[in-house]
C-alpha cells in the first residue's frame, strides 16, 4: 500500500457504539477489496469507526486537538498494517487493538488515563433518546464511575471498553493484553454497581 496515501478524518464526534453482525461482514469486505486495489474504500472504514476511535483518545488526551491528532495516527497506522489483519477477529477490535497501543505509548509520556464515564461521556447521549434511556444511561455511568474509584488506574480501559464499546471479555483480551480473568473481576464490580442502580430506578 502508498503510506503516502491520504486517510481523512471528518466528523470525529464521540458517540456510543454502533456493531452488528452486518456491520461486521460489511468491514471484512470493504478490507479484501483495499487489498485488492481500491484504496479509496478506506474513508469507508474511517467513517464507520473514527467516533469510536476518537472517544478513546478523549479519554486518554481529554482535549479534541489531541484526540483529532491520536485519531489521524491510529488510522494511518491500520491503513499501513492493513494487510496484516488476518480476519481472525473484527475489523473493530483489531483497529482498537492499534488505537490502544498507540495511546498506551503516548500516555506514559503524558499523564494517566481517565475514563469515559467523566465529564467528557455527557457528549456521548444521542439528541433523539428517551427520558427513560437516558436515565439508564446516567445509571450506567455512575455505576460504571463508583467501580472505577477503586481500579488501578491501567485496568478502567477494560469497563469502559466493556460498557461503552460494547466489547467480549474476549475481545478485551486482545485488545489490552489482560488476562480474562483480571477483565471480569474488573466489569463484575461494575455491574453489581449497575443492577443496584438500575433497581432503585425501577422504584420511582
Amino acid at each position: 500500500m502508498d503510506d503516502k496515501s491520504p486517510i481523512p478524518v471528518g466528523d470525529s464526534r464521540p458517540q456510543l457504539r454502533e456493531r452488528d453482525d452486518e456491520v461486521d461482514i460489511n468491514d471484512q469486505l470493504i478490507v479484501s477489496q483495499i487489498l485488492c486495489g481500491q484504496k479509496n474504500l478506506f474513508r469507508l472504514l474511517v467513517r464507520r469507526h473514527e467516533r469510536a476511535v476518537f472517544g478513546m483518545g478523549i479519554s486518554f488526551f481529554r482535549n479534541k486537538e489531541d484526540a483529532s491528532d491520536f485519531t489521524q495516527e491510529v488510522f494511518l497506522k491500520a491503513y499501513r498494517s492493513l494487510s496484516c489483519f488476518e480476519g481472525r477477529s473484527r475489523f473493530s477490535t483489531w483497529l482498537y487493538k492499534i488505537a490502544y497501543n498507540t495511546a498506551i505509548n503516548e500516555v506514559n509520556r503524558r499523564k494517566e488515563y481517565q475514563s469515559l464515564t467523566e465529564e467528557d461521556a455527557e457528549r456521548l447521549v444521542n439528541a433523539n433518546d428517551t427520558p427513560e434511556r437516558i436515565a439508564i444511561r446516567n445509571a450506567a455511568k455512575e455505576a460504571v464511575q463508583e467501580a472505577l474509584n477503586d481500579l488501578p488506574e491501567r485496568f478502567r480501559i477494560c469497563v469502559d471498553l466493556f460498557f461503552f464499546y460494547d466489547r467480549s471479555y474476549q475481545e478485551i483480551e486482545i485488545i489490552t493484553g489482560f488476562p480474562v480473568n483480571t477483565i471480569k473481576s474488573h466489569v463484575f464490580r461494575a455491574k453489581k454497581l449497575l443492577r443496584k442502580k438500575l433497581e432503585l430506578l425501577t422504584v420511582y
